[in-house]
């Protein structure tokens, strides 16, 4: 189990359902801050959504 950097709730990777928000999170979390495989499904797609809406410079 891990500890998800946001929330602090504890996860295991392999338990992350794919939705393509969680996908686009584990992009986000690799290419933009760096903190891939560190955080929990639900906050993955939190930032995914949150980036859609507000990161404009990353949606081309």
């Amino acid at each position: 189990m891990k500890e998800c950097a946001i929330c602090k709730s504890e996860f295991a990777e392999e338990d992350a359902s794919s939705s393509p928000f969680t996908e686009a999170g584990e992009w986000l979390a690799g290419e933009v801050w760096d903190d891939a495989g560190m955080l929990c499904p639900q906050c993955l797609e939190n930032r995914a959504m949150l980036s859609m809406m507000y990161l404009h410079e990353k949606n081309t």
